[in-house]
């Protein structure tokens, strides 16, 4: 069976930067359970999975318009320490959720400077390239629930 349109994909993958530097696998953890056709996965992901059977291996270049976008810099923001309702300390690296006006995002502390925390809320990855190595594991019909509700 091929993926193709609302089927259920399994697959295994390693994400690179473009100079070969791992970002994250899923090797040595549980793979990545998908409905394909519903926006789950990256555009230039599902565009290369479509098609592709059980125990296809394939890498493919995915540049950051049929990725994870652009990076937008009005994301990142200084902002002061005393507006956290955290007990602990930030440190840089922790993610923290903040309220914006089109409602929560999840931001990272990449900064401290005193009292002033520099947040970024765009996802790691945008503005950049990736490049995907992929086992497709598996691919089954999806279940009337699974049609209706998602999986998981």
């Amino acid at each position: 069976m091929e993926i193709a349109y609302r089927r259920v994909g399994t697959v295994h993958f390693t994400l690179r930067d473009e100079s070969g530097r791992k970002i994250t696998s899923t090797h040595g953890h549980r793979p990545l359970v998908y409905l394909h056709g519903t926006g789950t996965v990256v555009p230039g992901l599902e565009e290369a999975l479509e098609g592709r059977s059980p125990g296809d291996r394939f890498e493919v270049t995915v540049p950051p318009e049929r990725g994870f976008g652009p990076r937008h810099e009005a994301l990142v923001q200084s902002v002061p320490r005393e507006v956290l309702q955290a007990s602990a300390e930030p440190v840089v690296g922790q993610k923290l959720k903040a309220e914006t006006t089109r409602g929560p995002l999840e931001v990272v502390v990449t900064a401290i400077d005193g009292d002033t925390l520099v947040v970024d809320g765009n996802h790691p990855l945008a503005g950049r390239t990736f490049v995907a190595e992929v086992e497709v594991v598996d691919v089954r019909l999806a279940t009337p629930h699974e049609l209706q509700f998602g999986l998981g």
